[in-house]
C-alpha cells in the first residue's frame, strides 16, 4: 500500500508526513507521545527554546532505545542459554533412556 499524507499536532506545529494507512493509528500514538515528552520537558527544564528541547527529547529516546536494546540482547542471550542446557538435558536423557533399552533388550534375548 502506498502512503498517504497525515497532518499532525507536535508542539503546537502542524506537520504533514507520508504514512502507509494501517501505520496512522501508531503515528497519531507516536506524534502524541512526542508532544507528551516536549511538554513535560519544558516543564521540567524551564527550556523554551523548542529547538533544544527537541533535541533533548531525541537524546532521551536515544538512550531509551539503547538501554531497550541492551534488555533485548541480554533476554535473548540468557533463552539462548535456558535453551542450550534443556537441550543438553533432553540428549542426557535419551541416552539414558537409549542404555536402560539397552539393558533391558538383553535380557530378553
Amino acid at each position: 500500500m502506498s502512503a498517504q499524507p497525515v497532518d499532525i499536532q507536535i508542539f503546537g506545529r502542524s506537520l504533514r508526513v507520508n504514512c502507509p494507512p494501517e501505520q496512522q493509528d501508531a503515528l497519531n500514538a507516536a506524534a502524541e507521545d512526542l508532544n507528551q515528552r516536549l511538554q513535560d520537558l519544558k516543564v521540567r527544564t524551564r527550556v523554551t527554546n523548542t529547538e533544544q528541547l527537541v533535541f533533548i527529547a531525541a537524546l532521551n529516546i536515544c538512550h531509551e532505545l539503547a538501554q531497550e536494546k541492551v534488555k533485548t540482547r541480554d533476554y535473548a542471550a540468557n533463552m539462548e542459554q535456558r535453551i542450550r542446557m534443556l537441550q543438553q538435558t533432553i540428549e542426557q536423557a535419551l541416552l539414558e533412556q537409549g542404555r536402560i533399552t539397552e539393558r533391558q533388550g538383553a535380557k530378553f534375548e
